[in-house]
């Protein structure tokens, strides 16, 4: 009988993923897809027993020194709608899904934001929705760019 024997330490300190995500990242941005992207991350989370980190970047716009403070609370208005809106749905839901999560928001550009938040929150997993912005063909989608960076597993909801 030929078994496989392996000898040595076991790992030390943080290790992604061993026994199952402990903490999700969902990107929402308000489109339809990250919608789909954080329902599909709640079950995740749901079934893990998780935490679910929703995060929000807000874009930092390149007219915005030169429009002053207006942009800027455009940007905070669109982070307090998007809160209220998954507060909303998170306790319509409350008693039929148990989750844990916080809302998280960011400034700058979403692929920088959502590595950030991947990064100190210590992710397991970010998920984020399909982009429905035709130039990304071209130019790379946040999705892609978070696959190619290759630090943790990416889901894609379309």
């Amino acid at each position: 009988m030929n078994e496989d024997t392996h000898s040595g330490s076991l790992p030390t300190g943080f290790e992604r993923g061993t026994d199952g995500p402990k903490v999700i990242v969902v990107g929402v941005d308000g489109s339809d897809t990250s919608w789909r992207a954080t329902a599909y991350a709640a079950g995740l989370a749901r079934r893990q027993n998780a935490l679910l980190a929703i995060v929000y970047v807000q874009p930092v716009l390149a007219g915005s020194v030169a429009l002053g403070a207006p942009a800027a609370e455009v940007t905070e208005e669109v982070a307090e709608e998007l809160l209220t809106e998954i507060r909303e749905t998170a306790e319509q839901l409350r008693g039929i899904f148990e989750v844990r999560w916080r809302f998280h928001t960011f400034r700058g550009d979403p692929y920088t934001g959502l590595v950030r938040a991947a990064d100190d929150l210590k992710a397991d997993a970010v998920i984020v929705g399909a982009s429905e912005q035709a130039g990304h063909r071209i130019v790379g989608s946040v999705a892609v760019r978070l696959v190619k960076a290759g630090r943790w597993p990416v889901t894609v909801v379309p």
